[in-house]
């Protein structure tokens, strides 16, 4: 059961992080998507413009191309009022025809054509105080009737180098890359918030969100180059952070996440009660296997005893013996009453468990209580050689207590002193006062008890396993009494305990006025 419980957490864990895995792989591929149609829309549309104000110009007749000696030959002129400047630019791509001495080639002919196809840019600003006037642009410009495929290609040379001098914020605005951005995302349903920027040779730009930070780990950044040049290259890049980029993630797991761990708690809750009980019902069946080891050897001893006292009262020598029948006597009623009492602990604590014990309650002096008690052990401590020393120090000891119950747990507590003192039983009873409380210590120098057997003590039935030695007699229900009347008088018991150097029972009641 454990393995199959650890199986089914591991395999549960293993699935929940490859959930995860793939959530952020799918997000990650998402980002990228949105970030790359972002930053061709832009480079698309900006190109198209300049490609459409180039075809305006063109049905104007504002630019001509020769195609002569030249494949393709296109001239722009822009005027700068700020810089009072004129710039010309010139692309082309060019045709040159060479004969070449057939010497060269040793192939048998005089002569050889060879042309060489080659392309040429260049801009050139003017000063318009140095321009003549009566210049015209289109006079060196011939005739273009329509854009081809390969002016195409030229054109997008042309817009390539002329985009690449302006400035980025001149060319795209923070607004528009947002906009694209947010439809984008929303049709992969990512709807977190973001923080972008556009960096230059890794250097930020202007262009930018204002909360935007680079951020160290590289996981949560994502980029894309930007506006690409003639060569496929680009100095710029989109860089984007998602702050609840995690969180994100974990919600699209979150559902399963949560029935995950709720059904393995059920488990391990389950398997943990059925194990504890498992575990109670094993230290009941040894505590109940030790009970009936115990109950028996107590009756075992009256009940020999009784029928030894039998037969010799039915001896004829003794029963005509009128002093020893009555010895007999009195063994077989002594040994009744042991059996009577043991069998009055069961019923008592059976009837305080039902709550159907009547416990009335009056006045009393507990050093009165005490001092009762110890005359019922008295003689037993004597003929073992004992004895009990008593230091009634408390100076008020009213009590609200039922005096013979009470009684019964302060003869219990030192009849346990008794029995578990293997030498000379040497007690020692003491009440003090403590503030509104009046407590009162027993202490014993026998053979204390583990600490095992000091959290459960009070416990019913319960006595410390010793296996099959029963030096020690007892039932294991005397302290579990004495607990139900202490707190049925609204008090407290405790013990300390070392082993082979004793133990000391204290309890605490409350004082009255």
């Amino acid at each position: 059961m454990s393995c199959s419980l650890i199986g089914i957490i591991l395999v549960q864990a293993y699935y929940i992080n490859n959930s995860i895995q793939n959530s952020e792989n799918q997000f990650n591929f998402n980002v990228k998507k949105a970030l790359s149609y972002v930053s061709n829309t832009i480079e698309n549309e900006e190109k198209e413009d300049y490609l459409r104000k180039f075809n305006d110009l063109l049905s104007q007749g504002a630019i001509n191309v020769n195609d002569t000696t030249a494949i393709i030959n296109i001239y722009l002129k822009e005027d700068n009022p700020e810089n009072n400047q004129t710039v010309i630019y010139r692309n082309g791509i060019f045709e040159e025809n060479y004969k070449v001495s057939s010497s060269l080639f040793d192939i048998g002919y005089d002569s050889v054509n060879v042309k060489r196809i080659l392309q040429k840019r260049e801009t050139e600003t003017i000063e318009n105080n140095s321009v003549d006037g009566s210049k015209n642009l289109s006079a060196m410009l011939s005739k273009l009737s329509k854009i081809n495929e390969s002016t195409h290609i030229a054109l997008e040379t042309v817009y390539k180098d002329k985009a690449y001098l302006k400035p980025l914020h001149k060319r795209v605005d923070a607004d528009k890359i947002n906009r694209l951005l947010v439809l984008k995302l929303l049709e992969d349903d990512i709807n977190i918030g973001y923080e972008f920027a556009i960096y230059s040779n890794g250097l930020a730009t202007k262009v930018k969100t204002e909360n935007f930070h680079l951020d160290q780990n590289k996981a949560s950044t994502f980029s894309v180059p930007f506006f690409y040049n003639e060569n496929d290259d680009s100095n710029y890049r989109l860089l984007v952070n998602f702050p609840e980029r995690k969180k994100f993630i974990l919600s699209s797991v979150l559902t399963m996440l949560i029935l995950s761990i709720v059904f393995t708690l059920i488990i391990i809750i389950a398997y943990s009660s059925a194990l504890y009980q498992l575990i109670k019902q094993r230290q009941i069946s040894e505590i109940k296997t030790d009970f009936i080891n115990n109950m028996t050897h107590e009756f075992k001893t009256p009940i020999a005893t009784i029928n030894l006292a039998l037969d010799s009262i039915r001896n004829p020598k003794v029963i005509d013996d009128k002093e020893k029948v009555l010895r007999y006597l009195g063994m077989i009623k002594e040994e009744n009453k042991r059996m009577h009492a043991q069998v009055e602990n069961v019923l008592r604590i059976s009837k305080l468990e039902k709550n159907e014990l009547n416990i009335s309650k009056e006045r009393v002096e507990l050093n009165d209580l005490v001092e009762d008690a110890i005359t019922h052990v008295e003689l037993i401590v004597e003929d073992r050689g004992g004895h009990i020393e008593t230091h009634l120090n408390a100076e008020k000891s009213s009590v609200l207590a039922n005096e013979t119950h009470f009684t019964n747990v302060l003869v219990n507590v030192l009849d346990n002193a008794i029995k578990y003192s293997p030498e000379q039983p040497k007690i020692i009873v003491t009440t003090e006062l403590a503030g509104n409380n009046i407590l009162v210590h027993i202490k014993d120098h026998g053979s204390g008890m583990s600490k095992v057997a000091q959290k459960r003590v009070f416990e019913k039935f319960y006595r410390e396993h010793t296996g099959n030695i029963h030096n020690v007699k007892g039932h294991g229900l005397g302290l579990a009494y004495v607990k139900r009347i202490v707190e049925d008088h609204h008090g407290h018991i405790s013990v300390e305990s070392e082993k082979e150097k004793g133990s000391t029972f204290t309890i605490k009641l409350p004082l009255i006025s």
